[in-house]
């Protein structure tokens, strides 16, 4: 089934491929589900459309909404905002991808830039402060709030989270979310506790976000990590893993060349937690990527080589005492292709 803005149907499942891998000499499965397949090319996709259909009755269409975001949410916004005849303004800030910013543009969208750092690691506390202006001087204009608002996690509990139990065959796993708003790590959660899934579920995170507790500090990666915590997740999450920059783009460039899988920052923060997960229990022989989006959103970034070199991350794409062994099994749309 395709997806039509605004046509209210839902979304296809997004495909997952299982990894065979060996780590330090143990063979392991790690399971990568895809979310650059779902319309706009990330995540975001389904969030929003659960936080279109929640202000869709409040919509003016001579007003329209506005949205903090760091690229794809906003992407996504813009498409449903055009197929509505509706006006939208995504607030962003310098490390939005220029390529994403094209497209936002491209369908309409207007697009606001804060450039002033919140002196806490990023510009989320400013682009949100920009958006109470906005709100303040234009009645009508409505504010989905994906920081706050339960359609969020909604999305992911009765969607995104039973789709990937069904493609991982229901079996015993470790489970990695990444976390910036924290909606989709609270909606698994919300599955597991309903549903029993036998996961270990593992909050990602980076390095100097304080989304989930931890200390706020300079970040470079966008889709990743936070100025403030989340609100939907108070008390943080146990167990986390944080990740910094280099790691992640070095997990994503060697990912890229050993698998031809290109994945997005957030996504390689995860498969490097999860490989420090495998090297630290040699009991634990299966984990699951929820990766939010492709290298296409990165172009420009991880996988520039002069955006690197300006950040001083350089090094060679290695990830020492891993070895892929296979890339087969798959479920989802590109089982479907391989099948056809």
């Amino acid at each position: 089934m395709t997806w039509v803005p605004g046509s209210g149907q839902g979304l296809a499942p997004t495909p997952v491929v299982r990894l065979g891998i060996e780590v330090s000499g143990t063979p392991r499965g790690l399971w990568l589900k895809l979310e650059g397949h779902n319309p706009y090319g990330s995540i975001k996709g389904r969030t929003a459309l659960a936080l279109w259909r929640d202000v869709a009755d409040r919509l003016d269409p001579g007003v329209g909404l506005v949205e903090s975001t760091s690229g794809n949410l906003g992407l996504a916004l813009a498409a449903l905002a055009a197929a509505h005849r509706v006006p939208f303004t995504a607030v962003v800030d310098p490390r939005t991808s220029a390529a994403l910013l094209y497209d936002i543009r491209a369908l309409g969208a207007r697009v606001v830039t804060v450039d002033t750092p919140d002196g806490v690691g990023g510009y989320l506390l400013n682009r949100l402060a920009r958006v109470q202006g906005m709100l303040a001087a234009r009645p009508g204009l409505v504010w989905p709030n994906q920081y706050i608002n339960p359609a969020s996690p909604a999305a992911h509990a009765t969607g995104t989270a039973p789709e990937l139990h069904r493609q991982t065959h229901g079996e015993r796993t470790s489970v990695l979310v990444a976390v910036s708003t924290g909606g989709t790590l609270a909606g698994f959660r919300q599955y597991v506790a309903a549903s029993g899934a036998d996961w270990e579920l593992v909050g990602v995170d980076a390095t100097g976000s304080a989304a989930l507790g931890g200390p706020s500090g300079p970040r470079l990666l966008s889709g990743i990590g936070s100025s403030r915590p989340s609100a939907f997740l108070p008390d943080g999450h146990r167990p986390t893993v944080y990740v910094g920059a280099e790691e992640a783009v070095r997990v994503c460039l060697w990912l890229r060349d050993t698998t031809g899988i290109g994945v997005g920052a957030s996504a390689g923060a995860l498969v490097a937690a999860a490989l420090r997960l495998f090297r630290a229990d040699v009991r634990r022989t299966s984990a699951a990527c929820l990766c939010p989006d492709g290298a296409d959103r990165y172009l420009d970034t991880v996988f520039s080589t002069a955006w690197r070199r300006a950040h001083g991350l350089a090094g060679p794409a290695v990830v020492p005492g891993v070895r892929v062994l296979t890339a087969g099994e798959s479920a989802g749309p590109l089982a479907e292709e391989a099948r056809s």
